[in-house]
Parts: structure tokens; C-alpha cells; sequence
């Protein structure tokens, strides 16, 4: 030791504290980085993703050859300082111990703390080009590897923990649906906000059935073949769809579902027209079980070649119509203003009072989505079925009540039911509330 020079030693003390650093940014980065981001990249061949993720598939050999060179290399640090500071100062025992701190707070400052925070913040490029080093590394430290692991996994076994092998890393880091909606919550800028919203979507069908979207049974546009044939063709000349269902007498017997173009060019035959004329058109009519959910009812669409369904109860009683499109628009928006409804549910937003007037039979879920509340979802589906679950009676003058942040104020009852409402925003709530 007395025939090296101390620029030797100071050097060799340089690249001990470069080589512990290079592990720890290492280790951090390799944990901290994104695997999905790392296949994307291995997918489209980028030898250090593939490198690294061969690495993160062997989670405790990588910890395992981290650690035990990381220990080598501070242990023999700290052996340096105190041979250097023996050679130079004797075997002072303040000298030894200045040293020794030295040596600490030399490696937690350039070999720990500042390498961990240079590799959280650039995990993936790190990750990427340290790979190349650690894998040379981890099959000539097998042998040690091999070994203190055999010690590692026997305390494991004790303590009744499992271990991260190939496999088990991955398992621990699959996100359930809800965590994979709050990854798009927070994906910014990234995503834009129109393919955030159909994503988002796409997570609420597994919520959902056919009920939530259903066009309620009093609002169905169907074709009543009691009726006589001039009333059935006025009918069909200012009808809104291109299908309509078909019943006899009343709505609970559905006969069938009549394709409207073909029962339009019947309109222009010379013979009379009688009911059996259209009926002669109907198609089999394909019911729906009204707690179905809405995915599944995609897959049912698609299965059965169908875009129009009858949801029926438990007892069969018609309760609403739903269609492919309403679950596409489910999905990606409303992207149809067909019909008076749609019209005027695309026209529902908040005026400068803070205020806004709704039919009784606007659903609740297009209400949260549209004013940006949170109405319970979880009982009746539409304002008045709310307001009569909360009231258990039918009002017979106006009253208005606070539900969650939000007002609501029955302004016109009619046929025992709440025709109109009116909402304030939680902004207008305070003023309405100091009136």
C-alpha cells in the first residue's frame, strides 16, 4: 500500500463511488420504468426494451445482483478510506472515524441519493442502456446469485411470502378496470379529450344494462295494428325511425318489427291496403331482459344480426326499446339529432342563472354526463321516478328539495306525474339558499 500512489487511491476510490452509483441509478430506474411503455418498444424491436424486459422477468436475480454488488463495492469503499487514512495519519482512532464518516457521506450523497433521483426521473432511458451492462453481469454472478439466494428464498419461504419471479411481477402489475380509468384520468394531454371520453365510456358498459339507455316504454314511436289502415299510413309518413315496432291492441302484445321503407312503398299500390298487408312485412321481434347489461347486449347485437331489441320484465311487460345505436352513442356520444328528444337532450346546458328546465322523463345518467352532477344512479333512472322515490307522494303544488349539491324544484305535475323540473347548479344553490 506504501509503494501506491495516493492519486492511485484517490482514483480507485472515484471509480468504486461511480460503479455504486451506476447501481443504484440502475435499480431505481429499472423499477420506476414503464413495462407497458417497454413492450410497446420491444414490440417494434428495440433491443435495450427487450434487454430490460428480460431483466424485469428475473426481479429477484436483478435485486440480487444489484444488492450484493452494491455491498461489495461500499464495503470495499469504506476499506479504502480507512487504509488511506491509516497510511497517512496512523491508527488514530478520530482520524479512522472522520474517515469513515467521509466515506459515508460520500456515498449517500454521489452514490445513492442523487443516482436514485437521476434514475426516477429518467427511468426509461437509463433502463434502457443499463440493461446492456446487467446482463453480462447477472450470468457471470450466477453462481453468487444462485447461492445467496438459496438463503433469500429459505427466509421467504419462513415468513410464508412468495417470491417475484418470472411471472409474478407481471401478475402484481395488471390494473383492475377502475385503475385503468384512472391511468386515462390522468393520461393529460396525451390522449385527446374526445378519445378520452369514448374510452371512459367503454368502462362504464361493464356498469350499465340495457335499462340505463332504454327508451322508456311511454316514449316508444311503435304502430298499433288496431287502428284503422288511414291512421296506420299517417302514422307512417311522419314517423321519426326506419324500424318501429309492431302490437295489437296494447303495447305488452308486440306482434312483430316493420321495416318502414318497405311499408312506405306499399303506400303507393293501387289496391287497398288492409292491416294484413303489413303484416304480411313484420320480422320476429327480438326481446330483451331488462337487467341485461349493456355490453353484453353488444355482443347479442352482433351475434344475432339484430339493432333493434323489446326489454321486457320479469312478468314480459314491455318497459322500453333499445337499439344499436343508442349503445354506440353510449359509447362514443350523441351523434343524431333524429328525433324531438335528441334534439333536446343535446340542448341541455346551464344558463347564466345557474338554472335549467327538464322534462320529468330526462334520465338521470344523461344528466350527470351533460351538467356535470351526481344524482344516485343506483334506484329510479329518471327525475320523476327521483322525485317520487324522495317524495313518496304526487305533489300537487310546487316544492323544491336539495339532493346532494343540487336543487331540484318541481315546477308542473300532470297525468300523476312531474312533467317539468327545475335544476340549480351548486353555484346558484348558495344564492338560492341566502334568498
Amino acid at each position: 500500500m506504501e509503494t501506491v500512489p495516493l492519486w492511485v487511491l484517490i482514483l480507485a476510490l472515484a471509480l468504486l463511488i461511480l460503479c455504486s452509483a451506476f447501481f443504484a441509478m440502475a435499480e431505481t430506474a429499472l423499477m420506476a420504468a414503464n413495462k407497458y411503455r417497454l413492450r410497446h418498444l420491444a414490440q417494434r424491436g428495440n433491443r435495450g426494451a427487450i434487454t430490460t424486459l428480460w431483466l424485469l422477468d428475473r426481479t429477484d436475480k436483478l435485486l440480487s445482483l444489484v444488492l450484493i454488488a452494491n455491498t461489495l463495492i461500499n464495503a470495499m469503499a469504506t476499506a479504502l478510506v480507512t487504509a488511506i487514512a491509516i497510511l497517512f495519519f496512523g491508527h488514530e482512532e478520530s482520524v479512522i472515524t472522520i474517515a469513515t464518516a467521509v466515506v459515508a457521506f460520500l456515498l449517500i450523497v454521489f452514490a445513492e441519493i442523487s443516482p436514485k433521483i437521476i434514475g426516477a426521473t429518467y427511468p426509461e432511458r437509463i433502463s434502457l442502456g443499463s440493461s446492456f451492462v446487467l446482463r453480462p453481469l447477472m450470468k457471470v454472478a450466477k453462481p453468487a446469485i444462485w447461492f445467496v439466494n438459496l438463503f433469500v428464498n429459505g427466509l421467504l419461504r419462513l415468513l410464508r411470502i412468495r417470491g417475484v419471479g418470472v411471472g409474478h411481477a407481471d401478475a402484481q402489475q395488471r390494473l383492475s378496470p377502475e385503475e385503468l380509468r384512472s391511468v386515462v384520468l390522468e393520461a393529460g394531454s396525451y390522449i385527446p379529450q374526445k378519445h378520452k371520453s369514448i374510452l371512459l365510456n367503454l368502462f362504464d358498459l361493464e356498469k350499465i344494462s340495457v335499462e340505463d339507455i332504454m327508451t322508456p316504454r311511454s316514449q316508444i314511436e311503435a304502430l298499433n295494428l288496431a287502428l284503422p289502415v288511414e291512421e296506420l299510413k299517417a302514422e307512417l309518413t311522419t314517423c321519426y325511425h326506419n324500424k318501429l315496432p309492431v302490437y295489437e291492441g296494447e303495447i305488452n302484445r308486440i306482434v312483430g318489427i316493420l321495416h318502414v321503407r318497405k311499408a312506405v312503398a306499399l303506400l303507393n299500390e293501387e289496391d287497398d291496403l288492409t292491416t294484413e298487408h303489413f303484416r304480411e312485412l313484420l320480422t320476429e321481434p327480438y326481446f330483451i331482459p331488462q337487467d341485461t347489461g349493456v355490453f353484453t347486449q353488444l355482443q347479442y347485437f352482433q351475434e344475432n344480426k339484430e339493432r333493434l331489441g323489446i326489454i321486457v320484465d320479469e312478468y314480459g311487460e314491455v318497459q322500453g326499446l333499445v337499439t344499436l345505436e343508442d349503445i354506440i352513442e353510449e359509447m362514443i356520444g350523441d351523434f343524431t339529432t333524429s328525433t324531438p328528444g335528441a334534439a333536446r337532450s343535446e340542448a341541455m346546458a346551464w344558463d347564466a342563472q345557474g338554472e335549467v328546465l327538464l322534462e320529468g322523463t330526462t334520465p338521470l345518467r344523461d344528466i350527470n354526463k351533460k351538467l356535470g352532477l351526481d344524482l344516485p344512479l343506483d334506484g329510479p333512472k329518471t327525475v320523476n321516478g327521483l322525485l317520487l322515490e324522495r317524495l313518496q307522494e304526487i305533489p300537487e303544488f310546487p316544492i323544491a328539495f336539495k339532493i346532494g349539491n343540487c336543487v331540484i324544484e318541481v315546477v308542473q305535475v300532470q297525468n300523476q306525474a312531474i312533467k317539468v323540473v327545475k335544476l340549480l347548479r351548486p353555484v346558484a344553490v348558495k344564492r338560492w339558499l341566502a334568498a
